[in-house]
């Protein structure tokens, strides 16, 4: 040992100091103390061997009262020394070398890190030394640290000071811990894990206590709308043979295929058919000419639904086994769903056994229905997926004047000649520029400074130029406070105000006008969480009424689970089908095991590793993942900024599409991506390969590495890659090369 320490600290030496050393305390006992108490702190905060000899030298020394008074505070003062040296030499190296490997443990140990230490100090068989040094280099917070350390430690502090008070007798350390005595260490170290599992127990009864839970289950599991995630909640239910029943109170495929992403994009497609045609001459084709057919637009697009909607139909869930049903489902208990009935599409009748078992509850008995049109259906588990809806402000003149919204807009027959957009986020310019391509003069009214507002700002400001040069008047900065019908005219008039500005102002100030024939509200989604009796059993919403979940998507009540738009702020269908897989497999399988969802919004704050990506299908498009420079900047997150112009790619040119960029946050000197922001041709495209670099922790240089086929727009990611790597090459080394090539011609 260094410094011969374990000639001083063994139990030998100690024997024969022990009379000297009590000597010494009778006749100084304030300066023993302090002496003794600094030089165990010490030897705990640098992590020195022989904290078993110093505890026990205490109880030898000074008895047991004063001996574990002192040993009890200084060991704890140690242990909070050695854990802060770790920290502030260790843990920001350690945790961006290893990010992606302990973004699991840091989530664990902010959520239960109380209960993991507690076990760790009161069990002896781990090295307390370690401990200090490998807690340092978690976010465990340093106060927590330092009371359940002195808490942990004490038992055994008891039981090697009172072995120290009776040091003559000892004839080695090992005599201290019998196999009983270890035993029962172990068994107090695992006792908070017991107790936590307790105390989960008796919460979880009193939070049932309310309700009469059924004998049996009808079902393993009941989902409620069949959207992106309920869909799949039942597909991966279906798939391990659990019974399952789907709920839908309107169509299959939810709004994404009826009303959202299927039918827009059907949109944004014939949109810019219809420009290319206008330019074709760029591409050496004169004379190309065509007229917009508003309504065969809209007859295709109805087509496209057609063609997609057997992947999400009644008949293709029945057959994979899931019971569908339609209609309006309440919760009436935990695991009771109350369901009335609509239509008499196949598999939305009840059968007899189903029907014997419909008793009313206390609950329902008095509400007035039509029984025969009423249902009631038990599960173990539910997992609401009711999706959001189209929100519309309270605008005066706003809803007579008949604005309408994503899901509306598509009843359309004629193209608006004068269309106004409220809203200037993606769903607002996708769109805008939609229409203003297909004819209409289209303006665009947004509250905030800047368009797409929760995007790279350099991105969106490249979809703001390509929006003003297809024609459309963009209002930045301006919200609408009334809406007037004109009479005898289909005309509209908004009257704005700059955005911010007080009532008393608005009244002094006469605003801009707008006129219009047709108003499109694109102002956000609303979770759609009434109705379903959620109030009646305290399910609990977020500030935005959002449903409050957890990182295994549960509920307040543990049995019911919630996904997509309803609680998360995502409102992306690829974000809601990943959250249906935690759901269906932890509302199946999770009293077995559980499997958290990382990408979890915590009470709807995203976590800004999440490898979430999104969209917005202008043209040029503009696709994300990770953080955006503003982001990192706001949550102080160190970063280096890498970009590749697409006016570079030989694709890109050979196309005419050369514009756009990608910009890539990584981490200062090392090739981990933090987040990409990708503007122009193809960019949801071009981002997939950026989103699986993320997901398994590849950097830059194994991107680079990778061979993409010549020419193609896939490249790019190759190439941003490649500019990350020229910036990062060790310049030093140049020169020292060049001398090489010199002499080697030379030789």
């Amino acid at each position: 040992m260094a410094f011969d320490l374990d000639q001083w600290l063994n139990l030998e030496t100690l024997k024969q100091s022990h009379q000297s050393l009590q000597g010494w305390y009778e006749d100084t006992p304030a300066r023993a103390l302090v002496i003794y108490f600094l030089i165990y702190a010490i030897a705990t905060a640098v992590s020195i061997p022989g904290a078993t000899i110093l505890t026990l030298g205490a109880g030898a020394i000074f008895g047991f009262g004063p001996g574990l008074l002192m040993v009890s505070f200084a060991s704890s003062i140690g242990a909070l020394l050695a854990f802060l040296v770790a920290r502030y030499l260790l843990r920001d190296a350690v945790q961006r070398r290893f990010s992606g490997s302990l973004e699991r443990i840091n989530e664990g140990i902010e959520r239960d890190g109380t209960f993991y230490l507690l076990t760790l100090r009161l069990v002896p068989l781990f090295p307390f030394w370690l401990v200090n040094l490998v807690m340092g280099l978690t976010p465990m917070k340093s106060g927590r640290y330092y009371v359940v350390s002195q808490l942990g430690m004490l038992p055994a502090t008891i039981i090697y000071v009172n072995a120290g008070t009776q040091i003559a007798a000892l004839e080695s350390t090992q005599e201290i811990l019998s196999p009983a005595l270890l035993g029962s260490l172990i068994l107090l170290g695992v006792f908070p894990v017991i107790a936590r599992s307790l105390v989960a127990w008796a919460r979880q009864r009193k939070l049932y206590a309310k309700w009469n839970r059924p004998p049996r289950y009808d079902r393993n599991l009941i989902v409620i709308g069949a959207g992106a995630g309920g869909l799949v909640s039942a597909y991966i239910a279906a798939t391990v043979k659990a019974k399952v029943t789907l709920v839908e109170s309107h169509q299959m495929g939810g709004d994404c295929l009826n009303t959202g992403c299927v039918p827009s994009k059907s949109l944004i497609r014939a949109a810019k058919i219809a420009k290319e045609i206008r330019h074709a001459e760029s591409f050496g084709i004169h004379h190309a000419s065509g007229t917009t057919d508003f309504k065969a637009v809209m007859e295709r697009i109805r087509s496209v639904i057609r063609q997609i909607e057997p992947h999400d139909s009644v008949e293709r869930y029945e057959g994979m086994g899931v019971e569908v049903l339609k209609g309006h489902a309440r919760l009436i208990s935990p695991w009771e769903v109350e369901l009335t009935l609509s239509g008499h599409a196949p598999g939305l009748q009840k059968s007899a056994a189903d029907a014997k078992k419909e008793v009313p509850s206390a609950a329902t008995a008095n509400r007035p229905r039509n029984a025969e049109n009423v249902r009631r259906l038990t599960s173990r588990n539910i997992i609401l997926a009711t999706g959001a809806e189209p929100f519309i402000p309270d605008i005066p003149g706003l809803r007579q004047a008949g604005a309408l919204t994503s899901e509306s807009v598509w009843s359309l027959e004629t193209l608006p000649a004068r269309l106004v957009v409220l809203g200037g986020g993606p769903v607002g310019c996708e769109l805008a520029q939609s229409f203003a391509r297909l004819g209409s003069q289209v303006t665009l009214i947004e509250k905030h400074a800047h368009l797409l507002s929760k995007e790279d700002p350099e991105a969106a400001e490249v979809v703001r130029a390509a929006l003003k040069e297809d024609g459309i008047t963009i209002l930045n900065d301006q919200t609408v406070v009334s809406v007037t019908t004109l009479p005898d005219s289909s005309c509209k008039r908004l009257i704005l105000h700059r955005a911010g500005l007080a009532s008393a102002d608005r009244t002094a100030n006469a605003g801009m006008q707008v006129e219009c024939d047709t108003i499109l509200c694109a102002l956000g989604r609303r979770p759609r969480v009434e109705g379903y009796g959620l109030e009646d059993l305290g399910i609990a919403l977020r500030p935005g009424q959002t449903i409050d979940t957890n990182m295994f998507q549960q509920t307040s009540l543990p049995n019911i689970y919630a996904v997509g738009d309803v609680s998360s702020p995502y409102k992306l269908t690829h974000a809601a089908a990943h959250q249906a897989w935690y759901a269906s497999v932890n509302a199946l399988f999770g009293r077995f095991k559980r499997f958290p969802n990382h990408s979890h919004a915590h009470r709807g704050v995203r976590p800004a590793s999440a490898a979430i990506p999104r969209c917005t299908f202008t043209d040029p498009e503009l696709a994300q993942v990770g953080l955006t420079e503003p982001e990192a900047i706001r949550h102080h997150v160190p970063y280096e900024v890498t970009r590749y112009h697409l006016d570079d790619l030989d694709r890109a040119i050979a196309d005419g599409a050369a514009h756009g960029f990608i910009k890539i946050l990584t981490v200062p000197g090392k090739d981990q991506i933090l987040g990409v922001t990708i503007v122009g041709e193809h960019a949801g495209e071009l981002l997939a390969e950026f989103v699986l670099a993320m997901r398994h922790g590849l950097g830059l240089n194994k991107i680079l590495a990778t061979v993409h086929t010549y020419p193609t727009w896939s490249e790019a990611g190759k190439f941003a890659a490649g500019v990350w790597k020229q910036s990062h090459a060790p310049r030093w080394l140049l020169p020292w090369v060049e001398r090489l090539h010199t002499w080697e011609r030379r030789e």
